[in-house]
């Protein structure tokens, strides 16, 4: 396990149509390190913005193919956590997005 400080964990808030709609839900997608575990996406998340988390899903996300010119390059890929909160909780971050 690959000890991170809790603010290099988060990377940043992922805002799209579909996690418009889980916010409703109670539920906030972060685009997190690679080597970050679930325990420690909690902490962070916690930290950062003072919620209780209740449950962490996370996704590999692997890179695009994509022409650039003529060559054909490999976009990066990332990692993508879905942090469910306790009810009543909000992250006011996301708040008028």
């Amino acid at each position: 396990m690959v000890v991170i400080h809790p603010y290099e964990v988060l990377r940043r808030p992922l805002i799209t149509e579909k996690n418009t709609r889980l916010q409703e839900q109670g539920k906030y997608a972060f685009e997190v390190a690679k080597e970050a575990t679930k325990p420690q996406i909690k902490k962070a998340v916690e930290l950062a913005f003072k919620v209780k988390v209740t449950e962490v899903n996370i996704a590999r996300v692997p890179g695009k193919r994509r022409r650039v010119g003529r060559r054909v390059v490999l976009t990066p890929s990332w990692k993508r956590a879905v942090v469910t909160l306790e009810p009543g909780h909000k992250i006011q971050f996301f708040e008028g997005v």
